[in-house]
């Protein structure tokens, strides 16, 4: 079986807070490492009061020093809201306190709302100066060169991955002709997910990084005593997505009994489009479910993200799933 990585948004719920939500990080980061999975990836996100991970390399950096053997980054680093130079002296930091472990995963986007790009005070209006950002910052995590001006200390010389995240064929175009491990979007923008696989893998160039094409794929997974209870834990996914669309995104919402009631009928397409990579029921439905995931679409490793409101349940969707890869 494939390796399962976790894909953590730092999740403040309604009645709870951001001290809350990092507890609740830690303590899923140290069981997951404990099941087997590979890596813990963080994600990057502004103005959005139900996710704490905005400051990802601190949040990282606390993951990473809780923690002993699973490997913790980026999933991703929005590259238009920082200076390549600020990040690749942030992940050498990281790598040189945690030799090994860490992982640079690299986003096109802002991760917010204009306003917010704008109050970021980076190129939010020209993402098109994304590659040269990537090939800048992995400049500096080459050996520093005598007579070399700007240097990134720590950093230099680190080995630290880097990735290209993508949801459309854009990155999957960078990542290949970089020669990257690219990870795609399908837990949330599944709708070019086999054609940007197809170009990745069949454009890709070996690099001093990666000697053939490595791909990971995003998938949503509710695992529960039964299918009707899965069902029931991610309409707190289904809800967020909603209110996200109508411009009221908010605290991570508890599960509700009826979903239908929630939504209407366009809403209701739009979100099984976006998460239409789901795997949603007990331990034999996910089971089989991962596995014809895997068999159709043949990633190289699945990161699985489970945003259920209660952390308990969370932590044993997560149990399922280990379970479910052996």
């Amino acid at each position: 079986m494939i390796p399962f990585s976790v894909l953590d948004l730092a999740p403040i719920t309604v009645g709870s807070d951001a001290t809350q939500a990092f507890r609740n990080t830690l303590n899923l980061a140290q069981l997951t490492e404990r099941l087997g999975y590979t890596r813990y990836w963080l994600a990057e996100h502004h103005n959005m009061p139900g996710i704490a991970s905005a400051a990802t390399a601190v949040l990282i950096g606390h993951v990473a020093a809780g923690t002993s053997t699973i490997r913790v980054g980026a999933g991703g680093i929005m590259l238009p809201n920082h200076a390549p130079l600020q990040v690749a002296e942030a992940f050498g930091t990281l790598a040189a306190l945690h030799p090994g472990r860490i992982d640079l995963g690299l986003g096109r986007a802002p991760g917010t709302d204009q306003a917010t790009a704008r109050a970021l005070r980076r190129y939010y209006e020209s993402a098109d100066e994304f590659p040269q950002d990537v090939v800048e910052l992995l400049g500096y995590f080459e050996p520093a060169t005598s007579g070399q001006t700007v240097r990134a200390v720590p950093g230099a010389g680190s080995e630290v991955p880097v990735w290209i995240l993508g949801s459309s064929l854009f990155g999957a175009r960078l990542a290949a002709q970089l020669g990257l491990p690219y990870a795609f979007a399908s837990h949330f923008a599944p709708d070019a997910m086999d054609e940007a696989l197809a170009l990745y893998r069949g454009d890709f160039k070996p690099s001093a990084q990666l000697a053939q094409p490595y791909a990971m794929l995003g998938i949503n997974v509710v695992a529960a005593g039964s299918d009707a209870e899965a069902r029931r834990l991610f309409t707190t996914q289904q809800q967020s997505f909603i209110n996200l669309r109508r411009g009221q995104p908010g605290l991570i919402p508890p599960p509700i009994d009826d979903i239908e009631s929630y939504w209407t009928s366009t809403e209701k397409l739009m979100v099984e489009r976006a998460l239409a990579c789901a795997v949603v029921g007990d331990a034999s439905t996910v089971k089989q479910g991962l596995a014809e995931f895997i068999a159709r679409h043949k990633p190289d490793e699945l990161m699985i993200t489970s945003n259920v409101f209660d952390h308990g349940l969370r932590r044993r969707s997560y149990e399922v799933v280990a379970a479910a890869r052996g």
